[in-house]
């Protein structure tokens, strides 16, 4: 906590969270820092920020800073406050599909909308001034399957290439289906290791994600070290392999299936060149 006789004003306070490579804020802070203020005082040094467009609120009683360099455009990239807006909300996250794509090398087209994984209860998408954050809840967000990057406001947490790519695959209607999927999983693949398909992998993930992605490595990219890897680690793990769709939101009656990873091919895969 700040001693607030420091500060002549609000904006002063603002000035020097962002000086300390700070981009976000919540009202309590802000609150503890200026004791003295009533809270209608303080709704309405926040009202003249938000005003001038120095800050924007983008959840109940949180802010973020916008600096000069992104006044323009009126938000932050979700990089810069991610991380300290899921740790304001004591939640576990990272961020996902074609986004942390994107990380690993495989950036076919720079998504518009951001998608990042967390826990439940279900959190309602961010939108302000363009930018739209969607939140997906998974029972569970395991640690030991994500990668940490430096960001120039901290750091920021993403799935490693092999969630990445199944996560791709479970929400591919998220993301334009399964064809641009199949896209940027072309690209990803580079950045898996085959020993990335081990039991805490399998752990995590469903069998039909790791199915489609078996039959795509294969079949489609023939990439016979990561395909064989990841059918040995089913097999290792005794995990039942069903007959299922390739593409899961059409018709799959009367098609032939894969017989080794017990696909069945409803849809042809074109890669987007």
């Amino acid at each position: 906590m700040e001693d607030s006789r420091q500060y002549k004003s609000a904006e002063d306070w603002v000035n020097h969270l962002l000086a300390k490579g700070k981009y976000a804020f919540a009202l309590h802070q802000f609150r503890a820092d200026f004791p003295e203020q009533s809270d209608t005082a303080n709704k309405f040094a926040l009202k003249r920020l938000v005003d001038k467009e120095q800050i924007i609120s983008i959840h109940k009683g949180y802010y973020l800073i916008i600096p000069p360099q992104y006044r323009s455009k009126g938000i932050l990239p979700p990089t810069l406050f991610l991380d300290a807006f899921m740790k304001e909300l004591d939640r576990p996250y990272y961020l996902a599909l074609l986004n942390a794509a994107a990380y690993h090398g495989a950036s076919h087209q720079q998504p518009q909308e951001f998608f990042v994984v967390t826990g439940f209860p279900v959190l309602r998408p961010t939108q302000k001034k363009g930018l739209k954050v969607n939140y997906i809840s998974k029972k569970e967000i395991p640690a030991t399957l994500l990668d940490t990057r430096k960001t120039e406001a901290g750091y920021l947490k993403i799935s490693n290439p092999a969630l990445t790519a199944t996560d791709l695959i479970q929400y591919a209607k998220r993301v334009g289906g399964i064809n641009r999927v199949a896209t940027v999983l072309a690209e990803l693949a580079e950045s898996i290791q085959p020993n990335a398909f081990d039991a805490n992998l399998l752990q995590h993930v469903p069998v039909t994600a790791l199915q489609r992605l078996g039959y795509l490595l294969d079949k489609v990219f023939d990439n016979q070290p990561l395909a064989n890897a990841l059918y040995m680690a089913l097999q290792n793990n005794n995990a039942p392999l069903f007959r299922i769709p390739l593409k899961a939101s059409a018709p799959a009656k009367g098609f032939a299936s894969d017989e080794r990873w017990k696909v069945i091919l409803n849809t042809t895969i074109e890669l987007d060149e």
